[in-house]
């Protein structure tokens, strides 16, 4: 993908509003695709990031409802709760042959992707970072880091490389990893515990580490078990290393939904990391209190 690409943009909110802007600036066209009244601010201001570690800028975009026309890329970066409705945006008659990049919480949604699309397009990413949309095209990045692993399991290296390329030069680390599943429950074993955490008890995270220190300790065990029996490597301590290094005021994406009474991504993370502990035979005990406390809220 060197020179000029052309990469389409599925729900440019937090993290897709931020790659977008981050792409357009680096010289590549990008297309957004959201519901009429964001698309038509788009279009007109373009997308605004403040950013630490990129800066401020405003970059100019497209924008569309759907995806009309064919392009390299399609990011899909809308929340879990959103994916089903979103997909109408993108037809798989129009995708073609372009990759599709979920950047999605969770371990579940790639096989519903591969289904609707080319399976050996279909290239599931995971995305560190923290980033906020404030207003259609405003968009607040909070982190001092912002981190893209690439992977897909039958998809050709090649593309894969050239894809991790564009992001890397765009500004975001990004690397190509050789395990869908590693790539995946990597995020999945280290989110689920602070998902979930920090949205029960509704505190930052340095409250929580302390407060509630053992059942964070219980819960990286158990999420660590589940992601090896999936096939995938967990170290608990080194995460509770990574978790004690977290800012004490910082919060999850499910806790910041929580608070702002939108849905909540609780099925795609508490619900598949009980699947997949079920199916495995794993013992999962806090985790599955703490869901069902949730649902029991009326999450």
């Amino acid at each position: 993908m060197a020179n000029q690409r052309t990469v389409a943009v599925l729900g440019p909110g937090g993290t897709g509003g931020l790659l977008a802007a981050l792409l357009s600036r680096s010289g590549h066209r990008v297309l957004c695709l959201a519901r009429e009244d964001t698309a038509d601010v788009l279009r007109r201001t373009g997308i605004t990031v403040r950013s630490a570690q990129f800066g401020e800028f405003t970059a100019p975009v497209e924008a569309d409802t759907e995806l009309r026309e064919e392009v390299d890329a399609c990011l899909i970066t809308v929340k879990h709760t959103a994916l089903d409705a979103a997909l109408t945006r993108i037809p798989p008659a129009t995708v073609g042959d372009a990759l599709v990049v979920p950047l999605l919480n969770g371990v579940e949604h790639p096989a519903a992707l591969r289904a609707r699309y080319r399976a050996d397009r279909v290239a599931p990413a995971v995305i560190r970072v923290e980033s906020t949309r404030v207003a259609p095209g405003v968009i607040e990045h909070g982190s001092p880091f912002t981190e893209i692993d690439l992977s897909g399991d039958g998809v050709p290296r090649d593309r894969l490389d050239a894809l991790a390329a564009l992001l890397d030069a765009a500004g975001p680390t990004a690397r190509t990893t050789g395990d869908e599943t590693a790539t995946l429950w990597a995020k999945m074993a280290f989110l689920a515990p602070f998902a979930l955490l920090t949205t029960r008890y509704g505190l930052p995270f340095g409250e929580v580490r302390t407060r509630h220190r053992d059942e964070l300790e219980a819960l990286v065990a158990e999420t660590a078990a589940v992601s090896r029996a999936c096939g995938a490597p967990a170290d608990p301590a080194r995460a509770l290393t990574r978790y004690d290094a977290f800012p004490p005021g910082a919060k999850s994406s499910m806790q910041r939904d929580a608070e702002a009474g939108r849905p909540l991504e609780l099925d795609a993370i508490g619900g598949a990391l009980l699947r997949a502990a079920e199916r495995h035979g794993v013992p999962a005990p806090v985790a599955e209190r703490l869901v069902r406390e949730l649902r029991d809220a009326g999450h």
